[in-house]
This record gives structure tokens, sequence and C-alpha cells, in this order.
């Protein structure tokens, strides 16, 4: 297994994998995730609830058992599933939350089986840290423009002939 730190978002791009996967639950999927990653969650919605109570309830290391449990089963699930039909010369690039437990447990089986395993050092933050840089403490590549006014001020035709300007017929 070899863990992947980001610098960039340049970075994914120059990565050789297959296949990205998420492996939180399908909520945090749902809000957001790398483009093109598929889900395959260690945990559903519910399971990742009830592991997080037992950890504030009880005690993290209970919660470490139960959460190992469930990730066991349903890995197996996706190593039935999924996953069956990858050969041996597939690569992942397997990330979870802060890069922790989820994708460490999941990542590991998988390097077991054989597959040469890629780790998301930091996990889904350590992507959105890098889009947050690009956003607001980078300089943009392109120049943006605010377009505003009335009703009926031309503001479409003159986005039309921005969007088009520069560009040549072939």
């Amino acid at each position: 297994m070899t863990k992947i730190i980001l610098n960039s978002l340049a970075d994914l791009r120059t990565l050789t994998v297959d296949t990205i996967i998420d492996v939180r639950s399908p909520a945090e999927y749902a809000e957001d995730h790398v483009p093109g990653a598929s889900l395959l969650p260690v945990l559903d919605d519910f399971e990742r609830d009830e592991v997080g109570t037992i950890y504030k309830q009880d005690s993290p290391f209970s919660a470490r058992k139960v959460g190992g449990a469930l990730v066991a089963s349903n890995t197996a699930a996706h190593l039935q599933g999924y996953l069956a039909s990858k050969d041996g010369s597939w690569q992942p690039l397997v990330y979870c939350w802060r890069g922790g437990q989820r994708s460490n447990a999941f990542a590991t089986i998988l390097d077991q089986v054989g597959w040469r395993v890629k780790l998301l050092k930091g996990g889904y933050q350590s992507y959105r840290h890098e889009i947050v840089q690009m956003l607001y403490k980078m300089q943009l590549p392109h120049r943006l423009m605010l377009i505003s006014g009335s009703t009926g001020t031309a503001k479409t035709a003159a986005s039309a002939a921005t969007c088009c300007k520069g560009r040549t017929s072939t």
C-alpha cells in the first residue's frame, strides 16, 4: 500500500490508478466526493451513526470492535460484488473522511488480496483543502467577470459575445 499526499489538484490527474474509491457513508458521498469516485462504503449511514454513538456513550475501544466487524463484513460484500471482476493488475486509490480507520482497513484488505493500492493521506479533507486553496488562496488562471443589470439591458447578448470572443470558425 502506498500513501499519496496531495500537493495540488494536478496531482490527481497524474496518478496512475484505475478507480478512485470513496469508502465513506452514502450520506457523506452524496454531500460531496472526488469527481469520478465510486462509492464502496465500509459503513452505511445507520452503521456509522451506531458506531459513533458507541464511541461517545460507551468507549472508543467498544466502537472499534463493532466498527471493525461491520467494516470486515461490508468489505467482504464488496469483494464478492463490485470487486470480483477486477484482475491482479487493477490499481485503486482509496479515501475516507480523514484518511483514517475506514480507508486504512479497506485498503489493507485490498492490499492483502494483492492489488497495488494507493491510499489518499488526509482523505477527502486533503482534497477539499486543495479545492479551497485553488478557489480562495491562489490566483485563478482565467479572468472572471460579473455582468449585472436590470431586465432588458442585453446581459444575455453581452455574455454570448464575451463567450465567443477570440474563437475562430473552422
